[in-house]
């Protein structure tokens, strides 16, 4: 529940208004509660029912140099290869804050529960659930 969260409001507000863009061959762009039938083509091609936005950047929105950004996106991307999971790479911009994109993934085939436990791992506020149905959702960790 958004209610029960320790995520401040505007923060969770943000999260809700970001645009979630996925450099797939097909570039998608998701937004949270809107059906998105590039993503679920993507799904059909890749043979998956469910996917997640994750990032490793700015954990617990706590805003760090590129440097560091980069290496926890590394780090990211070798435990999804450890665990078999294909990827595509993407960025998390809001479309009118000052707040700068965040380097993402879009994880295909994982599942909820992973996709939470990579996140938390990772220190971050939320990720986004995108399945069968192929509408992003908003997942708070907090």
């Amino acid at each position: 529940m958004l209610s029960d969260s320790n995520i401040p409001r505007n923060t969770i507000q943000a999260y809700l208004e970001t645009h979630y863009q996925v450099f797939a061959e097909t570039p998608i762009t998701l937004r949270i509660g809107q059906f998105n039938p590039a993503l679920a083509a993507l799904h059909d091609a890749s043979h998956v029912v469910c996917s997640a936005f994750i990032t490793a950047c700015n954990p617990l929105s706590r805003s760090l140099d590129p440097q560091a950004n980069a290496a926890r996106q590394e780090t990211l991307a070798r435990e999804f290869e450890a665990l078999g999971l294909a990827y595509v790479e993407g960025i998390g911009k809001h479309p009118s804050n000052h707040w700068p994109g965040e380097a993402s993934f879009l994880v295909l085939g994982v599942t909820l529960d992973a996709a939470k436990a990579l996140g938390n791992k990772h220190d971050q506020n939320a990720i986004v659930w995108c399945g069968a149905d192929a509408v992003p959702q908003l997942i708070l960790l907090r």
